[in-house]
């Protein structure tokens, strides 16, 4: 049996979720908000991929993404796009 897709894994959850187009390297899971799962990107990965794919400098992908994708809603399962963070060493 071939190995599910992280987006494949993502639809058995929820059928219904909506997926952001072109952005399937950023995909890092499910976020649940009021019983309603999302699926869950990785801000900077997405950014990476708008600056490799379509050739944007950083602050081109960081408008890009803050206008066109974090900033639409396309209703209740608008996917959720996250700046993970880390402790900083001391």
């Amino acid at each position: 049996m071939p190995k599910q897709t992280i987006r494949e894994r993502i639809a058995e959850v929820d059928e219904d979720i909506l997926f952001a187009g072109g952005f399937d390297g950023a995909l890092i899971g499910v976020a649940t908000q009021f019983n309603c799962a999302v699926a869950l990107y990785d801000w900077d990965k997405c950014v990476k991929i708008l600056m490799e794919r379509d050739k944007m400098d950083y602050d081109e992908a960081v408008e890009f993404m803050d206008f066109n994708v974090t900033g639409s809603w396309v209703g209740e399962k608008t996917p959720a796009f996250a700046r993970l963070m880390v402790e900083e060493p001391e």
